[in-house]
């Protein structure tokens, strides 16, 4: 199948890659040429594993090929995703202009009947100003269909080669049948292709986000609970988490939820509900919620340290809002760098992968260390904020030696507490007693 996939950021590029790993013609379309430029020479805009060799190889195969010329893409297509980004505007809803500026573009250079998805993550409604886009700018047909995507940054690639589910909003035939064929290779298995209205696939979008936010802050409040009463969350989370009605994931305190989903949804399905008179006071709630947890390590780095932030030297193992991406939208590492440098501490960073973005947003008011352990000499306090596999098992020994203070504020509760202070450190974790 001929297919162009409009947009080459995180989703547009993920979702080009993987149909043409499965045999499909692919043009990835977009108007930055510097990037467009770099995907040629597959050199990836982002960080994501296992996306880099579906590129390299389909692109020498010659069956995915990136363009800037977008009307070609459409022209030469029978499917076109549209998957650019939908930025949270002002008042918290979501921006269309981009979606609505490639319809426009569909509808002046499509030259026959086109199947148009809508990939990107958009509110309810959106799919018929699509098509009503398209039509009036052309008498061909257009069979316009919500295909929301369900990836999660550091496991993209096999979230859409291998997905828990592919839900799909039609209302013809003819669609039905074109995402039936596209899509049959990722179900193979069994796990279900649903189709349903296209309202309903606009709304599961964003109810799912926002229902695993919701578990996040609801964590998140436990956990401040445990610390109160002298419980372990760890040890409650196992226990709810084992009842089958409730299940174990998106059951981990830590910072606060961050990236480019989460926090854009929740205030985009608070701000359409609020269209139609509904108000959402759980979810409002769980914002809340959020963003006092992003401010909660500061609190704990102060009274680990005394309340002696001033002069002090921090550092920060972790910037990327989750491990295995170098995204750093919302991530709850910048709450906590801004508000040690508010308080007068020098801070040391250091990711493995978010270190290029970092330098953007912070300039030269941190010091970035190229190495882990880096960062640790002469510090006075470490926090750790993402959960980066090489951060689960360090040495120990090393770390106390270069702390200036063996302090460790740890925002994803990667270490155990009781081994910490036998190992002679100052432990504080999130729902667990301090050791």
């Amino acid at each position: 199948m001929n297919v162009a996939v409009v947009g080459t950021g995180y989703v547009g590029l993920v979702v080009g890659a993987c149909l043409a790993e499965t045999g499909n013609e692919v043009v990835c379309a977009d108007v930055d040429e510097t990037k467009i430029g770099m995907l040629r020479q597959n050199h990836l805009p982002i960080y994501e594993p296992g996306l880099e060799p579906l590129v390299i190889r389909n692109q020498a195969e010659g069956r995915l090929r990136f363009t800037t010329d977008v009307p070609d893409a459409v022209r030469s297509s029978d499917v076109i995703f549209i998957a650019v980004g939908t930025p949270p505007d002002e008042d918290g809803s979501a921006d269309l202009q981009h979606v609505l500026a490639v319809a426009r573009t569909i509808g002046q250079h499509m030259n026959g009947p086109r199947a148009v998805i809508t990939k990107s993550t958009v509110p309810v409604g959106t799919a018929d100003m699509v098509r009503r886009t398209i039509s009036s700018l052309t008498s061909h047909a257009v069979h316009v269909c919500s295909n929301p995507e369900f990836l999660k940054e550091g496991a993209a690639v096999d979230d859409f080669m291998k997905p828990d589910r592919v839900v799909v909003g039609v209302d013809s035939e003819e669609a039905k049948s074109v995402l039936s064929e596209l899509y049959a290779p990722f179900v193979r298995t069994g796990n279900p292709l649903i189709f349903m209205d296209i309202a309903s696939a606009e709304l599961t979008k964003y109810a799912a986000n926002a229902m695993l936010a919701t578990r996040i802050s609801f964590m998140n409040q436990i956990a401040e609970l445990c610390e109160k009463v002298g419980a372990n969350v760890d040890l409650v989370r196992r226990g709810i988490g084992s009842d089958r009605r409730i299940g174990p994931a998106f059951l981990f305190p830590g910072p606060g939820y961050g990236g480019s989903c989460f926090p854009k949804d929740v205030k985009a399905l608070i701000h359409t509900a609020g269209q139609y008179r509904v108000s959402l006071d759980v979810l409002r709630a769980v914002e809340e919620v959020n963003r006092r947890q992003k401010k909660r390590l500061v609190t704990k780095v102060s009274e680990a340290l005394g309340g002696a932030i001033e002069r002090s030297t921090v550092a920060v193992w972790g910037l990327a809002f989750k491990a295995e991406t170098d995204d750093m939208r919302e991530s709850p590492a910048i709450d906590l760098v801004e508000g040690l440098l508010q308080a007068g501490a020098r801070v040391v960073v250091h990711d493995p992968a978010a270190i290029h973005e970092a330098r953007r947003l912070f300039g030269d008011t941190v010091t970035f260390a190229e190495h882990q352990y880096d960062a640790l000499a002469g510090a006075d306090a470490l926090v750790i904020v993402t959960e980066w596999l090489q951060f689960r098992n360090p040495d120990f020994n090393r770390m106390r030696t270069l702390l200036r203070r063996p302090i460790v504020v740890d925002g994803r509760n990667l270490y155990d507490p009781a081994k910490m202070r036998s190992l002679g450190f100052t432990y504080s974790a999130i729902g667990r007693a301090a050791a």
